[in-house]
């Protein structure tokens, strides 16, 4: 006899069946992982920026793309940590605000806006 014909599950519809599932009908974990996919896209594209700066401001736009680099990474890590979160929130009644993600993308928007500033007002442009 022939055996039924089965689809082998990939990694992320594996991860996708351990998620938690909710009766919101807004869809906000949703909604919120899609916030933070467009921040990290955001982040992931200032660092294209600075790349396009390392020939004129020279090494120190290296310290600009590490910690945009670093942000995007730990806004990757971190993705499905909030959505479950979230949706467990929702799921029992009661949700924090999530302040260390929140005050972490701030701390690292500030600092690389004031270093930005500082590349691009102070350090000499090489021709």
């Amino acid at each position: 006899m022939a055996r039924p014909f089965r689809l082998r599950r990939n990694s992320q519809q594996k991860a996708a069946a351990r998620l938690p599932i909710h009766e919101d009908p807004g869809l906000q974990p949703e909604r919120t992982a899609l916030a933070w996919a467009r921040t990290l896209l955001t982040v992931l594209g200032v660092s294209a920026l600075f790349l396009r700066w390392l020939p004129y401001h020279g090494a120190f736009v290296g310290t600009l793309l590490v910690i945009s680099l670093l942000t995007a990474t730990a806004i990757w890590l971190t993705q499905q940590r909030r959505y479950i979160r979230s949706a467990n929130g929702l799921d029992h009644g009661h949700m924090e605000a999530n302040l260390v993600s929140v005050m972490g993308m701030a701390a690292s928007v500030c600092v690389l806006g004031a270093l930005g500033l500082y590349t691009v007002i102070h350090l000499p442009v090489r021709h």
